[in-house]
């Protein structure tokens, strides 16, 4: 990441807060961007390109939902949201409409850019996979192919986000196993607390949703209770 220039995205109403934020950035290498309302995040992400994006729900809890679902419709950047409210409604909220994590105020910067960091470090691992490797994982009617980051289900392309996508692989990679779920937060979002598990288990929801026949009754990403999460082929037909 050095040779190269790794914008981050900064999108909150509070000066103060972007400027403490940013400061801390630029001491750890990376080169952050602000934005203090949606109009200027969207024209900054479209000028910028970011690795990340950072977004604060302070920008009023239905614009900052709406920044980040036209993130989702421009690109693939991971989104890590900003909350004042230990809420796990509104954690539910955001991952749901595509947020990557969550982080939740009072929070230390060494403790954002560390997510950040995470981010960017399985972003470069998705990048460089060796070609071939890995290539052609299938489960079932599932196929998932790492060097091109893509997803087949009976035939049809699966539309997911990064941090989907990851999920997905490491439980193609583990099929049969129940994964437990602070394994799968180490692994996948690259840290662990007492928060993460929201996370995880929103996100295999949202993969539910686009892999299941009815999501209601899981075959494909099963939950085993006291153990974790078991991706399996499916046994239901279309």
């Amino acid at each position: 990441m050095a040779s190269r220039t790794v914008a981050i995205l900064l999108v909150d109403h509070d000066q103060e807060l972007i400027d403490l934020l940013a400061f801390g950035l630029r001491r750890a290498g990376l080169q952050p961007v602000a934005a203090r309302d949606p109009a200027d995040a969207l024209h900054c992400f479209e000028q910028h390109r970011p690795e990340v994006v950072v977004l604060d729900t302070n920008l009023g809890a239905s614009s900052a939902l709406e920044v980040l679902k036209q993130v989702r419709r421009r690109g693939e950047a991971p989104v890590i949201m900003l909350s004042a409210l230990h809420s796990e409604e509104q954690a539910v909220r955001l991952l749901e409409a595509g947020a990557d994590d969550y982080v939740t105020k009072p929070f230390s910067h060494r403790e954002l850019i560390a997510r950040i960091r995470a981010q960017l470090r399985r972003t470069s691992q998705a990048r460089t996979a060796p070609p071939g490797s890995d290539a052609g994982l299938q489960v079932g009617s599932l196929i998932l192919d790492p060097a091109a980051q893509s997803v087949i289900k009976a035939g049809k392309p699966v539309r997911l986000t990064v941090t989907e996508f990851r999920l997905l692989h490491y439980l193609v990679a583990n099929a049969g196993k129940a994964v437990p779920i602070d394994e799968l937060l180490k692994q996948v979002w690259g840290y662990q607390d007492s928060y993460g598990t929201d996370v995880v288990r929103v996100t295999v929801h949202r993969l539910r949703r686009k892999l299941e026949y009815d999501p209601s009754r899981p075959r494909i990403l099963r939950t085993i209770l006291g153990m974790g999460v078991q991706l399996g082929p499916d046994t239901e037909t279309v």
